[in-house]
């Protein structure tokens, strides 16, 4: 299973937009977003597929998030998801919480933990999990994000 990986699309549309193209391309079947939305017709953009979202510490109208994320029939797991896909368990969060952060690796519960708000691409090892940053689609050089293959944890980020 191909998932994409987004994050701090700061209510970017065009740059979205240029992400779904490239998602397209990899043809993915769910997507993960780590946060800093922006605004609901960011949320739209990925009605394609089935999208997971957290709130980032910028995402200041989260009830309107909140309402176009349902609206879209997408998940909202708030500021931290935790779900499986493909049997591989994943932790979804912004990155801001260090705690929380830090919290979802010392738990080894999780094989993927996904996050964003550093705006750089990083992938390491800590522990069981592959902690994935798959950059941001605003205000980065270049803008990027992640593909990922499950269950076997295959990463490529991809400058977009």
């Amino acid at each position: 299973m191909l998932v994409g990986v987004v994050s701090d699309t700061h209510g970017q549309v065009d740059y979205a937009l240029e992400a779904v193209r490239m998602l397209e391309s990899f043809a993915v079947e769910a997507v993960l977003h780590c946060g800093d939305i922006g605004s609901a017709d960011v949320v739209r953009v990925f009605k394609k597929w089935p999208t997971h979202f957290v709130f980032g510490n910028v995402d200041h109208h989260a009830g309107q998030l909140r309402k176009a994320i349902v609206a879209a029939g997408q998940t909202c797991h708030e500021r931290f998801g935790s779900l499986e896909l493909a049997g591989v368990p994943i932790a979804l969060l912004h990155g801001d919480d260090g705690p929380t952060f830090a919290e979802a690796i010392a738990s080894e519960k999780y094989r993927l933990i996904c996050y964003g708000h550093t705006h750089v691409a990083k992938q390491e090892r800590r522990g069981p999990a592959l902690v994935l940053n798959p950059g941001a689609l605003y205000r980065a050089t270049p803008h990027s994000i992640a593909i990922v293959d499950l269950p076997s944890l295959a990463v490529e980020i991809i400058a977009v």
